[in-house]
Protein backbone atom coordinates (compact mmCIF):
# COMPACT_ATOMS: atom_id res chain seq x y z
CA UNK A 1 0.00 0.00 0.00
CA UNK A 2 1.73 3.39 -0.92
CA UNK A 3 2.38 5.95 1.71
CA UNK A 4 -0.41 8.73 1.67
CA UNK A 5 -0.70 11.33 4.79
CA UNK A 6 -3.37 13.72 4.85
CA UNK A 7 -3.01 16.41 7.06
CA UNK A 8 -6.13 19.07 8.11
CA UNK A 9 -5.62 22.66 7.19
CA UNK A 10 -5.78 23.29 11.39
CA UNK A 11 -2.94 20.79 11.89
CA UNK A 12 -0.56 22.27 9.05
CA UNK A 13 -1.57 25.62 9.89
CA UNK A 14 -0.24 25.21 13.87
CA UNK A 15 2.88 23.68 12.21
CA UNK A 16 3.35 26.85 9.58
CA UNK A 17 2.70 29.31 12.69
CA UNK A 18 4.74 26.92 15.27
CA UNK A 19 7.86 27.37 12.89
CA UNK A 20 7.07 31.08 11.42
CA UNK A 21 7.50 32.43 15.42
CA UNK A 22 11.07 30.83 14.84
CA UNK A 23 11.48 33.86 12.61
CA UNK A 24 10.41 36.36 14.47
CA UNK A 25 13.50 39.35 14.10
CA UNK A 26 15.44 36.54 12.87
CA UNK A 27 17.89 36.87 10.04
CA UNK A 28 18.03 35.88 6.33
CA UNK A 29 21.49 35.19 4.83
CA UNK A 30 21.70 34.76 0.90
CA UNK A 31 24.38 32.73 -0.66
CA UNK A 32 25.39 31.77 -3.86
CA UNK A 33 26.80 27.81 -4.91
CA UNK A 34 24.88 24.62 -4.11
CA UNK A 35 22.48 25.01 -1.56
CA UNK A 36 23.92 22.27 1.75
CA UNK A 37 21.91 18.44 1.55
CA UNK A 38 20.28 19.86 4.87
CA UNK A 39 19.94 23.01 7.10
CA UNK A 40 22.25 21.37 9.85
CA UNK A 41 24.36 20.65 6.75
CA UNK A 42 27.77 23.33 7.17
CA UNK A 43 28.14 25.67 4.66
CA UNK A 44 30.74 24.64 1.60
CA UNK A 45 31.90 27.32 -0.53
CA UNK A 46 29.48 29.17 -0.66
CA UNK A 47 29.53 33.73 -0.58
CA UNK A 48 27.58 35.17 1.55
CA UNK A 49 25.86 37.98 -0.33
CA UNK A 50 23.36 39.79 2.20
CA UNK A 51 22.12 39.54 5.24
CA UNK A 52 18.52 40.95 5.98
CA UNK A 53 15.88 41.11 8.77
CA UNK A 54 12.35 39.49 9.25
CA UNK A 55 10.43 41.93 11.58
CA UNK A 56 9.65 41.07 15.12
CA UNK A 57 6.13 39.22 13.54
CA UNK A 58 8.64 37.63 10.63
CA UNK A 59 4.64 36.05 8.78
CA UNK A 60 0.66 36.70 9.90
CA UNK A 61 -0.92 33.82 10.75
CA UNK A 62 -0.66 30.62 8.02
CA UNK A 63 -3.43 30.04 5.75
CA UNK A 64 -4.02 26.22 4.27
CA UNK A 65 -0.61 25.78 5.56
CA UNK A 66 1.58 28.58 3.36
CA UNK A 67 3.11 31.28 5.32
CA UNK A 68 4.15 34.67 2.92
CA UNK A 69 6.02 37.17 4.75
CA UNK A 70 5.81 40.57 6.68
CA UNK A 71 8.05 43.18 4.75
CA UNK A 72 11.69 42.43 5.35
CA UNK A 73 14.32 45.13 6.23
CA UNK A 74 16.58 45.88 3.43
CA UNK A 75 20.54 44.64 4.06
CA UNK A 76 23.49 46.20 2.25
CA UNK A 77 25.07 43.38 -0.15
CA UNK A 78 28.74 42.73 1.06
CA UNK A 79 29.58 40.19 -2.22
CA UNK A 80 28.27 40.33 -5.63
CA UNK A 81 26.21 37.47 -5.86
CA UNK A 82 24.06 35.43 -7.95
CA UNK A 83 21.43 34.28 -5.21
CA UNK A 84 21.14 30.45 -5.11
CA UNK A 85 19.58 29.94 -1.17
CA UNK A 86 19.20 31.42 1.70
CA UNK A 87 19.93 30.30 5.21
CA UNK A 88 17.34 31.47 8.06
CA UNK A 89 18.29 32.11 11.74
CA UNK A 90 16.50 32.82 14.60
CA UNK A 91 16.79 35.87 16.13
CA UNK A 92 19.97 35.31 18.14
CA UNK A 93 21.63 34.73 15.59
CA UNK A 94 23.18 31.30 15.34
CA UNK A 95 20.06 28.71 15.64
CA UNK A 96 18.90 27.95 12.16
CA UNK A 97 15.51 27.45 11.18
CA UNK A 98 15.86 26.05 7.70
CA UNK A 99 17.05 26.67 4.41
CA UNK A 100 15.24 27.95 1.32
CA UNK A 101 16.00 28.20 -2.64
CA UNK A 102 16.60 31.80 -3.92
CA UNK A 103 16.37 33.84 -6.93
CA UNK A 104 15.11 34.99 -9.45
CA UNK A 105 12.14 33.50 -9.75
CA UNK A 106 10.74 29.81 -9.36
CA UNK A 107 11.87 29.98 -5.27
CA UNK A 108 10.93 30.25 -2.16
CA UNK A 109 12.66 33.87 -1.88
CA UNK A 110 12.63 36.04 -4.90
CA UNK A 111 15.28 37.73 -5.20
CA UNK A 112 18.05 38.29 -8.48
CA UNK A 113 21.30 38.98 -8.79
CA UNK A 114 23.27 42.16 -7.02
CA UNK A 115 26.29 43.56 -6.61
CA UNK A 116 28.48 44.94 -3.50
CA UNK A 117 27.25 48.10 -1.97
CA UNK A 118 23.48 47.92 -3.08
CA UNK A 119 20.65 47.88 -0.89
CA UNK A 120 18.89 44.37 -1.63
CA UNK A 121 16.04 44.02 -0.10
CA UNK A 122 13.33 40.75 -0.88
CA UNK A 123 10.30 40.66 -3.88
CA UNK A 124 8.26 37.91 -1.86
CA UNK A 125 9.38 34.98 0.34
CA UNK A 126 6.83 32.22 0.66
CA UNK A 127 7.19 29.01 2.58
CA UNK A 128 4.54 26.11 2.17
CA UNK A 129 3.66 23.36 4.61
CA UNK A 130 1.59 20.64 3.06
CA UNK A 131 -1.43 19.38 3.30
CA UNK A 132 -0.75 16.07 1.87
CA UNK A 133 2.75 13.76 1.42
CA UNK A 134 3.84 10.58 -0.09
CA UNK A 135 5.38 10.07 3.25
CA UNK A 136 8.58 9.05 4.10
Amino acid sequence: MPLNTQISDATVNAQANALAALCNSGTIKVYDGVQPATSDTALSGNTLGVTMTFGATAFPAAVSGLLTANAITAGTAVATITPTFARIFKSDGTTVVMDVSAGAAGANMTIGAFSTGTTVSVTTFTHDVRNATSGF
